[in-house]
């Protein structure tokens, strides 16, 4: 019996063999080359394969001449154009494949902050409550490690960290913004102005509650503020005494409008407010008078702008109204937007808009009043502006939305207490996969028994089964045990031993609480202390007496004979006072 490995070639397809060399066929000698189709296995492959299968197989081994420099096959053109596809279609980029959800309370969460690096995420609501997310230290259970009011009884308005990472600004419904350190502790808080004086720039911070605040983008320590009593402010860190910088929005008619919201531009030369009336005006940072930039009817009259929102490029801004629109507009051009939507329910005050990393999106979030649906983050496509995709969050509001651009993660508040983080894993980088992947932390269960015990009271010792204890019992009875429970050495007694100091006099504080704090003698009556060591000198004189021993004269004392000689019978005027 001879083996034999038949290789055929197509010539229609790359000039390539269609069988590889795994495959074999057998040949009878005897039988001249032909083969017998009874005896031919299922489990071996006879001849060549059937068409498409064997492209695995050609994927996996080459055999056959090399390709032409340049060739491309019909199916390679195929994965590019797709992939190409991918590329242009922004909605394949949108991280929302997978969700985590972080439970920060049960009120409203209206701010979110979080740092350029994406390690760590704060958030705020109207419980007070500001809570701090750490990715990287969180497991599975999703749990804050920190949370407090730094504010006391005051709504969470706004949260930003600053352009490095190690504090966050906190605005809040009272009238002073705070900074924060990365730990929650206060760092700087901004100076309350008078409220008795009429002309605003007169005044060293706001009188009245704070609508919302960012830092720069550039400078550090520099942020803005914008307040009821109608001025945006800017501050810097370092001087809390009083504010660097104010601009006052103005109406067609000259008088105060309160500004909403405000933001720097991305390359922090401008800032943009909008204001109650319905317009938007923009300033030059180093020109606080007049607006380099005003829109009279950017929205309905009467309305909060709640959001302005520079995109990356810097040439495009996006406003989020209390008119239920979304608009963007060119700063070349702005007397008219570029596009505008409407029937976009907004009820709350800092309802705001995103742009996508590559300024292809604009997101913003929709409010539903109680029982009426769930709240959903829309996505517009900035060309045709387009609504191109919606994500339901949940059955709330939709309150706060971010797009981190490092992460690639999108991170929403919500009306009932949620604050959602949305990610890929493939399209993302760290944030929530972080901790997604780390087990819950099992609780010791202290009252459980390991198995059943039958309880015998009348049985044989040789058949009675020892009492079985629980894990709390057990962990009292090993408290008990000094080796089981690591006790403390007791102190040692005497002069020491085994290289430990004695229990007094090894150190200064021992030897001073031994000889000086726990002397009993009384000092009180000088004489008698004095008199004390007088036998002792006598006996041993060796300081004092030998110093005086030649110049001493010899002391000379009444001699008294008898105890009639004594004055006792002198009156008492005469006798010596002691």
């Amino acid at each position: 019996m001879s083996w034999q490995v038949l290789v055929s070639y197509h010539p229609c397809h790359r000039n390539l063999p269609l069988a590889w060399s795994g495959h074999r066929s057998i040949a009878r000698s005897g039988k001249g080359g032909g083969c017998d189709s009874d005896d031919s296995s299922d489990d071996e492959f006879i001849g060549p394969p059937a068409p498409g299968s064997s492209s695995q197989a050609l994927d996996d081994e080459m055999i056959g001449p090399p390709l032409p420099p340049g060739y491309k096959d019909s199916d390679d053109e195929d994965d590019d154009e797709d992939e190409g596809d991918d590329d242009d279609n922004p909605i394949k980029r949108i991280p929302d494949s997978h969700e985590i959800t972080l439970q920060h309370g049960t009120k409203t969460v209206s701010a979110l902050g979080l740092d350029p690096s994406g390690a760590r995420l704060v958030t705020g609501g109207y419980d007070f409550d500001v809570r701090f997310w750490d990715f990287a230290g969180m497991d599975a259970s999703l749990q804050a490690f920190r949370s407090h009011q730094p504010c006391e009884c005051h709504q969470i308005k706004s949260l930003q960290y600053s352009i490095t990472g190690d504090v966050i600004l906190v605005v809040a419904g009272n009238s002073q913004a705070k900074v924060l350190d990365r730990d929650g502790f206060p760092v700087m808080e901004c100076v309350k102005g008078d409220q008795y004086i009429v002309d605003m720039a007169n005044t060293k911070g706001h009188t009245a509650m704070l609508n919302g605040g960012c830092w720069h983008p550039k400078i550090k320590d520099e942020f803005l503020t914008c307040s009821n009593d109608g001025t945006v402010r800017t501050w810097d860190v370092s001087n809390d005494k009083k504010h660097k910088s104010i601009f006052k929005p103005r109406s067609a008619q000259g008088k105060r409008v309160i500004p909403t919201c405000a933001t720097y531009s991305r390359d922090g030369k401008l800032i943009a407010a909008g204001c109650q009336d319905g317009t938007i005006q923009i300033w030059d940072r180093n020109m606080s008078v007049h607006t380099k930039f005003h829109c009279r009817q950017a929205h309905a009259p009467g309305t909060d702008t709640t959001c302005v929102a520079f995109s990356y490029g810097g040439t495009v801004i996006a406003t989020r109204g209390g008119d239920d629109t979304l608009k963007t507009w060119d700063m070349r051009n702005f007397k008219k937007p570029i596009h505008a939507t409407s029937g976009l329910p907004n009820y709350f005050p800092m309802t705001d808009c995103c742009f996508s990393p590559d300024d292809k999106l604009l997101i913003t979030g929709l409010s539903v009043k109680k029982g009426e649906g769930s709240g959903k983050l829309v996505f517009f496509d900035m060309v045709d502006f387009k609504k191109v995709y919606e994500i339901s969050v949940t059955e709330a509001s939709v309150v706060r939305c971010l797009w981190h651009p490092k992460l690639n993660q999108i991170m929403v508040g919500t009306g009932n207490g949620l604050a959602k983080v949305y990610y890929d894993p493939f399209q993302s980088q760290r944030g929530a996969k972080l901790c997604v992947v780390k087990t819950k932390r099992k609780a010791r269960h202290a009252e459980t028994l390991t198995q059943d015990y039958i309880i015998t009271p009348h049985a044989l010792p040789m058949f009675r089964e020892p009492r079985q204890r629980s894990t709390r019992k057990q962990l009292e009875k090993d408290r008990l045990d000094p080796l089981k429970s690591h006790k403390p050495e007791p102190p040692v007694a005497g002069p020491g031993r085994g290289g430990r100091v004695g229990t007094h006099g090894g150190t200064l504080s021992s030897f001073i609480v031994k000889n000086i704090a726990l002397d009993k003698t009384d000092d009180s009556n000088p004489r008698e202390a004095i008199l004390r060591h007088a036998k002792d000198a006598e006996d041993n004189p060796y300081w004092v007496a030998p110093a005086y021993s030649t110049t001493q004269p010899t002391a000379v004392f009444a001699e008294v004979d008898s105890e009639e000689d004594e004055p006792d019978n002198e009156p008492e005027w005469k006798k010596r006072k002691i």
